[in-house]
Parts: C-alpha cells; sequence; structure tokens
C-alpha cells in the first residue's frame, strides 16, 4: 500500500508539473502574441501619423516663416547621404571663445561639438581671446580641432582689468559683502572683468575688425543636433542682429541697482529707445501667462528676464553703434560691473530689449544647446529625426519647459510666437 501510494503521487505530481508547464507555455505564447501585436500596432500607428502630418503640412500655404517659429515645418526630407564638404560659400563672420588655457580640455570639447554639428560643413574661422598669451599646446590643439582659420589674441590690460575709477575699499567691501550672501561668483575679481569685457570691449579687439557676425562659443558646452541652415546666413538674409537659444531670470542680488541706471540711461536718451517697435515689453511683463504667475519677483520694473549670453550670434555692428556705446558707458560710469556683480546677459538683453526693433531680433529653437545646468531642446519629433538630435525635450535640464524660463513672456511680449498674444 505504501509502495502503491507512493507511485501514486508521483504519477500526480508529474501531472502537476506536466499541466503547469503547459500553463506557463500558454501564458508565454500569448503574452509574445500580444507584445508582438502591440509592437505591430505601434509601427502603423507612427507610420499613419507621420503621413498625416506630412500631407496636412505639405497641404498648408506655409509660405516662408521665420525660422524661429518654424518648428513643425516639416517639409525637409531626411538625407542618409549628408554631404558635409565645404560649400564654398560663406559670411563674414567668425566662431569667438573668450578661453584661458588651462581649459583647453573644455575648448577642444566645444570645438569638437560644433565642428561636428555645424562648421565642418562650412570652416569658419575660429577667433579665440585671452587677458594671457596663449601657450603652444593650446594652439597646437585647437588649431587641429578647427576647420577654418585660426587667430589667437591678447586682450590690452586696459580693456580687461579694473579701471581706476573704481575705489578700492568699496571694491573690496562690495566682494566681501558677496561672499557671505553666497552670490554666485560674488567674491570673484575675474568674473567681474569678464563681464565687463563681453559686455564694453569684446567688440573692439582688433582681430574681430574684419568680421560683421560672431558665434559666441564657451568651453565644455554641446550642441545637440545638426544645424539646419547657416545661421549667419539667416542673420543677414533676414536682418537680424542678435540671435538666442535660452532665457530665463537672472539673479536679482547680481544687479540690485542695474534697472536704475537703465531709466536714467532711457530718460537722457530718448532719441534711441524707441518704445513702439522694441521689445521692451519682453523685460518689464510680469502678467500671468496660463495659469501661471512669474516665480521670480522682482523689486524694480525689470522682470529680470534675458538671454543667455554664453550661445549668442549678433551683428558686430550693432556693439560697435554709437547707440551701444552710449549705453555701455553710462553704465560703465556707475560702477556696477564691480561695486555689484552686473552681468554681460542682462547688460546685453537690455540693450537689446531697448535698442533694437522686435523683428530683428531672433529665437533659434530648432538649435538643441547644454550649457551647465541648463540646455535647451527640439520638441518636433521630426525634427530630432532630421537633425539627429541627441536629447531629451523631456529632460530635467531642458530648461524651456520650467518656470524658471522666460521663453514663454518672449513669446509673448517680445518677436516669438504671436499666437501667445491673441490666446
Amino acid at each position: 500500500m505504501k509502495k502503491g501510494a507512493v507511485a501514486g503521487g508521483i504519477v500526480s505530481l508529474t501531472a502537476v508539473i506536466g499541466y503547469l508547464i503547459f500553463i506557463a507555455h500558454a501564458v508565454i505564447s500569448t503574452s509574445l502574441g500580444h507584445r508582438n501585436k502591440e509592437l505591430t500596432y505601434f509601427k502603423r500607428s507612427h507610420e499613419v501619423l507621420h503621413k498625416f502630418d506630412h500631407e496636412r503640412m505639405s497641404s498648408l500655404n506655409i509660405g516662408t516663416p521665420k525660422l524661429s517659429t518654424n518648428t513643425y515645418h516639416d517639409t525637409i526630407e531626411n538625407d542618409p547621404n549628408r554631404d558635409y564638404t565645404y560649400l564654398g560659400t560663406r559670411e563674414n563672420a567668425t566662431l569667438l571663445m573668450l578661453v584661458r588655457n588651462w581649459e583647453l580640455d573644455g575648448a577642444l570639447k566645444s570645438m569638437r561639438s560644433l565642428e561636428d554639428r555645424f562648421n565642418r560643413k562650412y570652416h569658419y574661422d575660429w577667433t579665440f581671446l585671452n587677458d594671457v598669451p596663449f601657450d603652444d599646446a593650446f594652439i597646437e590643439a585647437t588649431s587641429a580641432m578647427a576647420s577654418g582659420k585660426t587667430s589667437y589674441g591678447l586682450i590690452p590690460s586696459s580693456d580687461w582689468d579694473r579701471p581706476s575709477s573704481i575705489d578700492d575699499e568699496k571694491f573690496e567691501s562690495s566682494l566681501q559683502l558677496m561672499q557671505e550672501k553666497g552670490v554666485i561668483y560674488g567674491g570673484s575679481k575675474s568674473y567681474r572683468n569678464m563681464c565687463r569685457f563681453n559686455s564694453g570691449f569684446f567688440f573692439r579687439q582688433k582681430l574681430l575688425d574684419q568680421y560683421r557676425y560672431y558665434f559666441r562659443v564657451e568651453p565644455d558646452v554641446e550642441y545637440y543636433c545638426d544645424f539646419p541652415f547657416d545661421p549667419f546666413r539667416v542673420m543677414r538674409e533676414q536682418r537680424k542682429i542678435y540671435g538666442f537659444v535660452i532665457s530665463m531670470y537672472e539673479y536679482e542680488d547680481t544687479i540690485p541697482t542695474l534697472w536704475d541706471a537703465v531709466e536714467e540711461f532711457m530718460a537722457d536718451n530718448p532719441d534711441i529707445v524707441d518704445l513702439e517697435t522694441n521689445s521692451y515689453d519682453f523685460i518689464i511683463d510680469d502678467s500671468m501667462i496660463g495659469t501661471e504667475m512669474p516665480i521670480i519677483q522682482s523689486n524694480s520694473m525689470y522682470n529680470l528676464c534675458h538671454f543667455w549670453s554664453n550661445f549668442e550670434i549678433g551683428d558686430l555692428s550693432f556693439f560697435r553703434s554709437e547707440r551701444y556705446l552710449r549705453y555701455f558707458e553710462h553704465l560703465d560710469r556707475k560702477g556696477g560691473f564691480y561695486l555689484e556683480r552686473w552681468g554681460d546677459a542682462p547688460v546685453h538683453s537690455i540693450a537689446v530689449a531697448l535698442l533694437l526693433r522686435q523683428d530683428e531680433v531672433i529665437h533659434f529653437d530648432e538649435l538643441g544647446y547644454y550649457h551647465i545646468p541648463f540646455g535647451t531642446c527640439p520638441t518636433a519629433h521630426n525634427i530630432m529625426l532630421q537633425q539627429r538630435c541627441a536629447c531629451d525635450p523631456g529632460a530635467d535640464s531642458n530648461i524651456d519647459i520650467k518656470a524658471h524660463s522666460c521663453l514663454n513672456r518672449w513669446w509673448k511680449m517680445g518677436g516669438g510666437k504671436y499666437f501667445m498674444k491673441h490666446g
């Protein structure tokens, strides 16, 4: 009886195991079948979506919208046989980098990214500036990385160093106070030199005399996407003077009295500030957009919005102009570059907003870019594919979707996406 019971138990156990194996196979097969069907349907859905988008866009009478609002223009076909040979035509422009010898690795990283994404097709010149002479290792490595000619300039001390008009005791006191308050770069002397230089002297360097346009490049940045056009050509053909990719709020602790100086300038120079055509509203608007109020509350009329100047493409003739020089010299006399910590980004941005027409400023929203800690990435799927973008529009680093971006305010109040003004 015991042997029979054991035998019967074994048979029953075997049957159970066999049944479980059968069930497992059935479940796995069914799951795989559903998964395969899901993938098939997803693929078909994706194909239909793209077909629909293409037909819809090609049937529209789009005309030639300005590039900054052209994100969803889906008429450029992917070309697997890209030709990166020199096109034979270039604008009168240079790629400009203010950099130190010890930043060579970061400079090469930025150069490699921009060469791969843009300049290997055009071979624009590179211009490097430093407040000390470049060493041989820097010159050798950057010359090898560049596809165009390279030039290396030594900034005169008169353009870089703190002017004698700044009181030493007040200056040291300001450094200490800002450092104690935790203001970013608040205790740095060289950072102040750099901000003043970029605000009022970079365009006066002799190496730049031969050029009309510049593209500012900084060490340790990345360009996420292939450039679908030559931005210098866009600037000339569309009569743009200033181009940007990121707009955000400034730290008010760095510029507590900047707006006071700007208001004095506006009052003293009404002949060059046209409130009817400029972007003044962009830098003073603090209204609700959608359901959101600005996250930064300013203590002045200036809402602290500015264009992030580590990526800017500009017409040097504007910065060399009498109107800009009047603006810069007025600010410089106030001493705020040293007694506070005025940055070149708000200084440039306010000048652009006050002295240029709205239609002379362009937002290059097709160009993916990253400078620690923020970036921008095109949101249109087709552009991501066409331009081989290596970024995620939903990433935390994408400032365009963050509350501290001023881009939606530019769309509404500046020269951006005009549908925002009528919503």
